[in-house]
């Protein structure tokens, strides 16, 4: 069934080049909800759009019975401004599809559209979701509210682009079993002074020092307190406040990310920002409010379901183009990791990423592209690993 993926490229091409020009953030995804439905009516493929946000469940059932295998896409975009130079760029201001998103939804759709016509052959059932908000870590988790998980046995997603840093070659394929991903969560420290003239600072308490001597402290705790051997990160991408030159606010704002690959460590960074930020606040007579968002834990690949994801993409790539290892963690986060909580499968990555094309810049850029040409194989290893699936 696979290969005739390959004759799906230009309709593969089409979708995704549809969706890139009508990017929406977070849960509320109404165009590109209606869009999809309409393709997935046109294919007369059953479907239910979920209560709970834009997100779409559905099932194609087989001829014969069998197990259920789920096959994942996100369709969120970023709240960045396009600098592409695409003629199909976003027509939405200050909002871009920067990850490949528009990508995972069509190649989706080319899967289940050949599965579709071949789901006499199948023996058991693909289920599929089209999930929001995996950008803010919290999509997944509203499909599994819904329902999504519900006679799953195994779930399995593809996420294209600039891998690890754009050294895999365009068209290569990376399934690692074990942790592949990091956790991925978001916290907030909202430091209180008390505003004042800039002329004079002792009548306040100044909330720009307190936050700048927070965020120096925040980067000793990677450094000195986290073992060496034991990869996370912290990074602080947002600083917030004051309103003229001369006056001393009252408030400042810091958020940032951490990243780790364990959960006790992940917890301890955790911790330490809250007990850092609290003290050093102290120690200049202000305060802070401390807020963790908590996103996502580590991205764990079943052993079993790797090697046959593997096996699988190695009938549609070759064994050249199929890697099973790789020499670092990924630190980047992915809400895909709820799935696997739940039932076994694999996360996969689908190398985009040719300098010629420029399609070698990094995820979350304002010129982040992908390479076309490979469409039509990231389908393909959704149909490969279906019919492995089932029919093994």
């Amino acid at each position: 069934m696979w290969q005739e993926c390959k004759d799906l490229q230009d309709y593969i091409v089409g979708i995704r080049r549809d969706l890139h020009q009508i990017p929406e953030l977070g849960f509320d995804l109404p165009q590109t909800q209606a869009y999809i439905c309409a393709e997935l009516d046109r294919l007369g493929i059953a479907y239910k759009k979920n209560r709970g946000d834009s997100g779409i469940i559905g099932e194609i059932k087989g001829g014969c019975p069998g197990k259920t295998v789920l096959l994942r896409a996100d369709i969120d975009a970023l709240p960045i401004k396009e600098d592409t130079g695409l003629p199909f760029s976003s027509r939405h201001e200050g909002k871009m599809h920067a990850c490949g998103h528009d990508t995972h939804a069509a190649m989706l759709l080319g899967a289940l559209r050949v599965l579709q016509e071949h789901r006499g052959e199948l023996k058991g059932n693909v289920k599929f979701v089209f999930q929001t908000a995996e950008e803010i870590s919290k999509g997944s988790q509203v499909a599994i509210k819904e329902g999504v998980m519900e006679g799953v046995d195994a779930v399995f997603g593809i996420h294209i682009g600039s891998i690890l840093g754009g050294t895999l070659p365009s068209g290569t394929l990376s399934v690692i079993p074990g942790c592949c991903m990091a956790s991925f969560d978001r916290f907030a420290v909202t430091v209180k002074g008390n505003g004042c003239h800039g002329s004079t600072p002792e009548k306040g308490i100044d909330p720009i020092t307190i936050a700048a001597n927070i965020v120096l402290s925040l980067q000793e705790i990677v450094a000195r307190e986290i073992a060496g051997t034991k990869p996370s990160v912290l990074t602080i991408g947002m600083i917030n406040g004051g309103f003229a030159y001369n006056v001393i606010p009252s408030e400042v704002r810091i958020e940032g990310t951490i990243r780790a690959i364990e959960e006790p460590v992940r917890q301890q960074l955790a911790k330490r920002i809250e007990e850092i930020s609290q003290n050093i606040a102290a120690a200049f007579r202000g305060s802070v409010d401390f807020l963790m968002d908590w996103g996502a834990p580590p991205v764990i690949n079943d052993e079993a379901m790797s090697a046959l994801a593997a096996e699988a993409a190695r009938k549609v790539l070759g064994d050249e183009n199929v890697r099973t290892s790789q020499e670092a963690p990924n630190m980047g986060g992915e809400d895909f990791a709820y799935y696997l909580a739940e039932k076994p499968g694999a996360f996969m990555f689908l190398s985009s990423a040719d300098h010629a094309k420029h399609t070698d810049v990094p995820h979350h850029n304002p010129k982040f592209m992908v390479d076309e040409d490979v469409f039509y194989k990231g389908s393909a290893v959704f149909v490969s690993i279906v019919e492995d699936y089932l029919c093994r």
